[in-house]
């Protein structure tokens, strides 16, 4: 026997309907507390109890925890830090290796001059070719001050953002509306850049006026990369992957094997030359024999099958969806490199959401109604006077269970599926006066007596806010809470 859900109905598990300590301690429930009239036959001091436990409750609820929110934020930080950390490394990677030329170059010059083995104008010629050099690499200098710059703007805007959080102590504020509302804007433009939107993201961005506070250009240069795999081609990846090498190794990552197998495997499924294939599994394969020795092992044996083998593991290197493995395991090595998750910050979010409202009864009760459901189609035609029972039965309860929890709504019920329970160590109850329905629900008297006046019940009865059964009062129990 289970208890609907909290938020749907109102009402509590079935574990936890005993006069226990332990009675609704551990249940995320709230009850409304009900206005009290000035005249109230409660004590003055039980009065101001209830009062204070909900003031106590609502500034608990209310207060923002600073550090929660900015885990959500980490990578909006993250990513500027890390793409200044690649553009410090690649205007190094330039200095020292022009550098280095243009000393060698020098030194040999000198020694030409020197032992009189170059003429004047060999000596000319290299002095040109040095300065053509450093001016070569002052522009890309330039460059890469530009890029440095443009990222600099970009953290102090993030940090700027981040700071209004800061100025702001309860959700109440309307700062606090206006700021979660441009973060949810940017979760959304996380959510199309991550699956190829870029001209929608760009858009919102645009007219939300936070370009400094999303990373377009980063996943637009990522999702170029990708579609390229999804095309067949491993070009654009290679290149990417010289440009990262370092990282990827110290990642252990398989992307750059993956992408030379492919092209060894599109070697031998061309017309050309086997020795062509044999010679780029030397260059490129062959490295990699003590890391990946089982895959290195099935990649030399592809030279003895065709295309349309039907053997394995042959037949799957051969196969077209390699492309999208290829394509998904270069975005998991680029998001790792960048310090982003895996999965787009809205599901995060929505995933914490979901675990914070999410009780055991959400997913217990759509099972009930789904067998409630399968039940009713088998049953026969209702007889006269049942129908319309059973309509406003059916009619409140999809009220309440749709619109008021969001975890059992159809949306929403499946993905909260395996989201874990939130960890609750407190939990405030504003509710007085529980009784305990004969069905096992538990709601406030003052609610059902309200409800049994708006539905015009007999004296001395009252009707389930979820399901309409009716019962009479001296069939509720009193539910003690210590």
């Amino acid at each position: 026997m289970s208890g609907a859900c909290p938020y749907r109905s109102l009402s509590v598990p079935a574990r936890q309907r005993t006069p226990t300590p332990d009675l609704l301690v551990t249940s995320t429930t709230t009850f409304p507390l009900p206005t009290l009239p000035a005249t109230s036959s409660y004590p003055h001091t039980r009065r101001g109890t209830w009062e204070a436990n909900k003031t106590m409750a609502d500034h608990g609820a209310s207060k923002i925890n600073h550090d929660n929110h900015l885990l959500l934020d980490q990578p909006l930080l993250r990513l500027p830090y890390e793409l200044l950390r690649k553009n410090i490394r690649s205007a190094h990677y330039h200095i020292e290796w022009d550098t280095n030329a243009v000393k060698d170059l020098l030194k040999e010059t000198a020694t030409n001059s020197i032992n009189q083995k170059a003429s004047k104008q060999d000596v000319v010629n290299n002095l040109d070719q040095m300065l053509a050099r450093m001016r070569g690499l002052k522009r890309k200098l330039s460059t890469y001050a530009e890029e440095e710059n443009r990222l600099y703007r970009q953290s102090t805007a993030r940090v700027a953002h981040l700071r209004e959080l800061s100025d702001v102590h309860t959700v109440e504020d309307v700062k606090y509306e206006a700021w979660s509302r441009q973060r949810l804007d940017r979760l959304v433009v996380d959510y199309m850049l991550r699956h190829g939107y870029n001209k929608s993201a760009n858009a919102l961005a645009e007219e939300r006026n936070m370009l400094g506070l999303v990373d377009i250009d980063t996943f637009v240069a990522m999702s170029k990369i990708r579609q390229s795999l999804e095309n067949g081609s491993v070009q654009e990846a290679l290149v990417w992957c010289n440009e990262n090498k370092k990282e990827l190794r110290k990642m252990q990552s398989k992307l750059e094997f993956e992408l030379r197998c492919q092209q060894y495997i599109e070697l031998n499924r061309s017309s050309s030359p086997k020795l062509e294939a044999i010679n780029h599994a030397k260059k490129h394969i062959m490295p990699f024999s003590k890391t990946y020795p089982t895959e290195v092992s099935h990649i030399a044996g592809l030279l003895a099958y065709r295309a349309d083998t039907p053997h394995e593991p042959y037949a799957s290197l051969y196969s077209s969806a390699r492309w999208k493995k290829l394509a998904d395991l270069f975005t998991d090595a680029h998001l790792k490199l960048l310090g982003l998750p895996q999965f787009p910050l809205l599901h995060i979010a929505l995933s914490s959401g979901l675990s914070a409202l999410k009780t055991p009864a959400c997913h217990s009760s759509q099972q009930n109604q789904s067998h409630q459901g399968q039940k009713s189609h088998k049953s026969a035609t209702p007889g006269p006077g049942q129908g319309e029972e059973q309509e406003s039965r059916s009619h409140g309860t999809a009220s309440l269970q749709t619109s008021v929890c969001p975890i059992c709504s159809t949306e929403l019920n499946a993905l909260a599926r395996n989201v874990p329970y939130a960890h609750h160590s407190k939990s405030h109850l504003l509710e007085h006066d529980l009784m305990l329905l004969p069905n096992g629900r538990v709601y406030g008297k003052a609610q059902l007596d309200e409800y049994a006046e708006k539905s015009r019940l007999a004296a001395g009865e009252v009707k389930d806010l979820v399901t309409g059964e009716k019962f009479r009062e001296d069939e509720l129990k009193k539910v003690f809470i210590t």
